[in-house]
């Protein structure tokens, strides 16, 4: 089973997620799940259409944003950003480590003027690190203030 990890009221970020886990997820209040792990990352991921599918049973709404370590683009923040805007309740990301989720969340809470530094506080007390994405954070929190 995946440790989920708060992030905010809302939003839980999770290393890769397990059928199994979508139960646990839903006991959890979760509404929507967010695969940010590409297809075919690697030979022990679980496929998103398995989570998709057991989402959906459990009705939990499902989206795929997956993120390749080549980092990220505009329309990958805005696609997060919408999701979470448009989420009915408590939303669950996660990718390999949960880093890439967290990361993306930080970046799309910045582009809708969240303050960086309340963003890294979240991020660091359930475990993760925004240092990578800072100038990208500050920039997109000043240009959405």
């Amino acid at each position: 089973m995946s440790q989920f990890r708060r992030l905010s009221d809302t939003v839980l970020a999770s290393p890769q997620i397990s059928v199994a886990d979508v139960s646990a997820a839903q006991a959890q209040g979760v509404r929507l799940i967010v695969n940010n792990r590409p297809e075919g990352e690697s030979a022990d991921q679980v496929p998103g259409a398995m989570i998709e599918a057991a989402a959906r049973a459990a009705g939990i709404a499902y989206l795929a944003i997956p993120v390749t370590h080549a980092g990220f683009s505009m329309p990958q923040v805005e696609a997060m950003a919408e999701a979470l805007a448009g989420a009915e309740g408590p939303v669950l990301a996660y990718c390999r480590s949960g880093t890439r989720s967290t990361l993306l969340w930080a970046l799309a809470q910045a582009s809708t003027g969240a303050e960086p530094g309340a963003l890294f506080a979240a991020a660091a007390e359930a475990g993760y690190d925004l240092t990578p994405i800072s100038p990208a954070l500050d920039a997109l929190a000043a240009a959405n203030r």
